[in-house]
């Protein structure tokens, strides 16, 4: 079987090591006779995988005690109606950065429950994607909360800081760049990510909730969308993913073989700039649309100079064994997702294939 780098942007890459891991307990997990998708959530033993799990993402994290960690089901696309649901007050009002197509879904599902202030928006700047600086934002000041999106992986656009509010809980959907740098948990008051990206599989998605933010929602919120539901329950009210929590808590494993995520975070910007340092030199046969302020570690797209070079680049660079290089149907192109789980073998063959390419046709 030839080797191959999945550059996907979700389902993404998962390190060998959690799939040789999950292949030889696939049968016979923790010498109980059954495969970890058999075992029952209640089970003795699987209340210790997942107190283990929960000890290592709060050690890898640095989540505090008086933050809760839930894993739920629905991704972080139904965060989008839990987080407004559970954190409105009866005034009913957030703030909401919009960056790119997450945050907008993100505005547009909290638009049913209440009021969206839209602070800012992504602009253009001499044709190159930029975020206002905090100077133009239009905030509310007594919103309920503040919601972001730091890493928009369709078009690559990332914050370079973490807004600064003043008694307004912070809101942050990190699906894509979770664990992927280090992060003070004490600025946010809540932090989900589904899990597809650098967490492990589909199926499963992180809160990090502070314990003040926990209280009644809505009157007309089911219960399985309460936050004080999970919290009780510790995220096992009803059957959850199973398999999928299994699959994070051996990515959190590796994670911490690899030395933490500070040195996650040391790799993967050398892969960011490697990729990055391949655009630059090409003298525009690689154009990219973000300015280099706020250009994702986690996404990196460009565009090639017509239609007929970017099949030919998708279709030999397939046939190289770097899958998955094509950009979302939204913005098209080409986008290379180098999460956590990409080795810098990886970036380095995809570089050498761009110059290769560029020699060809540039």
């Amino acid at each position: 079987m030839q080797k191959v780098f999945n550059f996907n942007a979700g389902p993404a890459m998962l390190p060998e090591a959690v799939l040789l891991k999950a292949q030889e307990d696939m049968l016979n997990w923790r010498h109980t006779g059954m495969s970890m998708m058999e075992i029952g959530h209640r089970t003795d033993v699987f209340q210790q995988l997942v107190q283990q799990i929960e000890q290592n993402l709060r050690e890898l994290m640095g989540v505090p005690t008086h933050y809760h960690v839930l894993f739920l089901a629905g991704g972080a696309t139904l965060q989008f109606s839990m987080v407004p649901i559970n954190l409105f007050t009866s005034q009913k009002k957030a703030d909401y950065m919009e960056t790119g197509l997450w945050s907008s879904k993100a505005i547009k599902e909290a638009s049913k429950f209440g009021n969206v202030n839209i602070v800012a928006q992504a602009k253009k700047e001499d044709d190159l994607w930029t975020i206002p600086a905090p100077t133009e934002w239009q905030l509310s000041h007594d919103a309920d909360y503040f919601h972001y999106t730091p890493n928009e992986t369709i078009t690559g656009l990332a914050f370079n800081h973490v807004p600064i509010l003043k008694n307004i809980p912070l809101v942050a959907d990190m699906t894509s760049m979770i664990l992927s740098e280090p992060v003070n948990v004490n600025d946010f008051g809540l932090i989900y990510a589904s899990a597809q990206k650098n967490l492990g599989q589909a199926g499963i998605t992180l809160v990090i909730i502070r314990e003040d933010l926990v209280k009644l929602p809505l009157s007309i919120t089911p219960t399985l969308l309460e936050y004080a539901t999970h919290v009780t329950a510790q995220s096992l009210y009803n059957t959850p993913p199973t398999y999928s929590w299994y699959i994070l808590g051996l990515v959190l494993d590796w994670m911490k073989e690899m030395g933490g995520v500070t040195a996650i975070h040391s790799k993967n910007c050398r892969n960011a700039e490697r990729l990055y340092d391949a655009l630059d030199r090409s003298q525009g046969f690689y154009r990219s649309s973000i300015h280099p302020a706020y250009r994702s570690k986690m996404n990196v797209s460009f565009d090639l100079p017509n239609d007929d070079l970017l099949k030919l680049f998708l279709h030999e660079s397939h046939a190289s064994g770097l899958c998955c290089l094509k950009g979302h149907r939204a913005a098209g192109g080409v986008r290379a997702s180098i999460y956590n789980a990409m080795p810098e073998e990886g970036v380095e063959k995809l570089v050498l294939f761009m110059d290769y390419f560029m020699q060809r046709f540039g």
